[in-house]
């Protein structure tokens, strides 16, 4: 089948399980065939690559079987909610390539009614205000070995009862003195079976409703209303609200409302990753990091601000496919998948990183050559560029070795190699300040090299990136690992967190880099391949006195070695 999204693309979906279902129910007529889903977040953090799997799952099944999917914010907790998130939320949907059309909603647009199936579950004699706290509500509910006991207030009347919750929505009641419970079965095998709590009292301002209310539905309660209200006929979830599942059931069949269908799938799990939003807002909080798009968290603001492209992450999401059971999937898998989009898609460009400065002895003064650069050898229409050429460079530190051991190819004393798109220089002369370092290199070049081999033949083992010193931009480069020491985070010794874990070295701020000229109005966001180096991407510090580029990825790929290993 065929993927239809016009931000999108189209691409060729393999039928999981999840999409089994909903060809089955298209083939039966089923919801008169109609398909229509959701991706509901709280907006309580900034969406994580995990967050991106369900995305691109909710809207790609709409789209690919004609269908509809609505973005909707399941607004139920004013004390953890802000506008903020709403905000990011909205925008990296759109940046992931997807479009809700009119279809933006709220939990909070239902309030009033939520509020009148409340009032009629009570009619029914199927909820019943309890007075019972927190506390005492959780040692009621019994263990997964052992019935939960009732409330004393379970028998109220109806007319106690309708008049309570009345007056739990009046505030006339403080935060916590009383619950609105479903009265279902206290011995119900499924914990979640047992008179759950589906309003309480709550006196905190909304980031929409203000203070129009003080008391709040409960996720469970809420969220298969909002489905029903909606029309939505394929509820997909994770995982862990399978158990949940008999709950979402009970609520629409005691009120006989539009019941869609819930599906649950496996969540992403990354090595070196947290997905957890409450654990990745301590990491901000905390100051761990510089903030929800720091380029070492796994949000997709963050990922965005790296350098990973939209396709690159719906790839990500395509390879792994959905499964119903849980699985870590390894960052490398992630990391291939933004390889091969900007190998297609990034312009080369020459930057070094860590300068040291060559002197051409024999390159007359003052001159300046203007040099053809391919821009993507992947891409023929992304054509050329001129990059300048001078007496004076800067080449890698790492690409020179005074004592060159035998397999070192690069340059040395007495040896030749060739620059990019240039000539052949042989290193003459090596200069050191008082200290012992090297500060500079006199080389000489072979004017008849430019651009190609040497006239008479001679060969030489290594190409070096490089820029001209007087066109070069200065340029701040920060180098990213992995902000984890380890593949699972939450694997600690006694007594730690996770933040134990966290790794002192996954950042490195490289200052005085030169970059090639062309990078002068290099925009924020904008990612290049650094020729020989890796990926990297204009961080939104940049000013135009100051370039600041992130590296996304190296250029080698563990997750491709790894697979062509396996083959063998």
């Amino acid at each position: 089948m065929t993927e239809h999204n016009g931000q999108a693309g189209a691409e060729t979906e393999r039928l999981d399980f999840v999409r089994q279902i909903v060809a089955d129910d298209c083939k039966s007529g089923k919801w008169d065939g109609r398909v229509h889903t959701r991706f509901p977040p709280e907006p309580n953090g900034y969406l994580h690559i995990g967050h991106a799997k369900s995305i691109c799952l909710n809207f790609g099944i709409a789209a690919q079987f004609g269908g509809k999917c609505n973005l909707r914010f399941d607004d139920t907790n004013p004390c953890k909610e802000e506008q903020e998130y709403v905000d990011s939320i909205i925008h990296d949907v759109r940046w992931l390539g997807w479009d809700w059309e009119d279809r933006l909603y709220f939990a909070s647009d239902y309030f009033e009614q939520m509020y009148q199936w409340a009032v009629e579950l009570i009619q029914k004699g199927k909820a019943f205000v309890c007075d019972l706290t927190a506390e005492q509500t959780r040692r009621h509910r019994g263990t997964l070995t052992e019935p939960g006991t009732e409330s004393p207030y379970r028998d109220r009347s109806i007319e106690e009862n309708l008049d309570l919750f009345a007056r739990m929505r009046a505030g006339d009641f403080p935060d916590g003195a009383r619950t609105l419970r479903a009265k279902i079965d206290m011995s119900h095998p499924n914990i979640n079976m047992r008179d759950p709590v589906i309003y309480r009292i709550l006196h905190a301002a909304h980031h929409r409703t203000g203070d129009t209310w003080c008391i709040y539905p409960m996720y469970d309660w809420a969220h298969g209303l909002e489905d029903s209200i909606e029309g939505i006929t394929h509820s997909i979830c994770t995982l862990e609200f399978e158990n949940h599942r008999p709950l979402y059931d009970w609520f629409l069949d005691a009120l006989a409302v539009h019941h869609p269908q819930q599906i649950e799938f496996a969540r992403l799990n990354l090595t070196y990753t947290l997905m957890s939003k409450r654990k990745l807002l301590r990491l901000v909080q905390d100051k761990y990091v510089s903030g929800w798009d720091d380029p070492r968290m796994p949000t997709l603001g963050g990922l965005r601000r790296r350098g990973f492209s939209p396709d690159s992450i719906r790839k990500f999401c395509k390879v792994i496919g959905v499964n119903k059971f849980n699985s870590t999937i390894d960052y490398a898998l992630l990391e291939h998948c933004v390889r091969e989009d900007l190998n297609r898609t990034s312009p080369r460009v020459m930057a070094v990183l860590r300068p040291l400065k060559v002197v051409l002895s024999n390159y007359p003064d003052g001159q300046v050559e203007w040099l053809e650069a391919i821009n993507n050898p992947e891409d023929p229409a992304a054509g050329t560029r001129k990059v300048p050429f001078s007496k004076v460079l800067y080449i890698e530190q790492d690409d020179f070795m005074e004592d060159a051991p035998k397999k070192f190819f690069r340059l040395a004393p007495g040896r030749e190699v060739r620059l990019r798109y240039a000539y052949f220089i042989r290193c003459d002369e090596v200069v050191k300040d008082a200290d012992g370092t090297i500060i500079e290199l006199r080389c000489s070049y072979d004017p008849a090299t430019r651009g190609g081999d040497a006239p008479d033949g001679r060969k030489v083992k290594a190409t070096l990136h490089w820029v001209a010193a007087e066109q070069a931009l200065d340029a701040e480069v920060r180098l990213y690992e992995h902000l984890f020491t380890k593949e699972d985070p939450e694997q600690t010794e006694d007594g730690q967190d996770f933040t134990a874990n966290i790794n002192p070295d996954s950042l490195q701020i490289l200052t005085g880099c030169k970059v090639e000229p062309s990078l002068k109005d290099t925009e924020p966001l904008q990612r290049c391949q650094f020729e020989r180096l890796g990926y990297f991407c204009a961080d939104p510090d940049s000013t135009a006195g100051k370039l600041v580029f992130n590296r996304t990825v190296t250029l080698k790929d563990t997750w491709a070695k790894l697979q062509k290993k396996q083959k063998k």
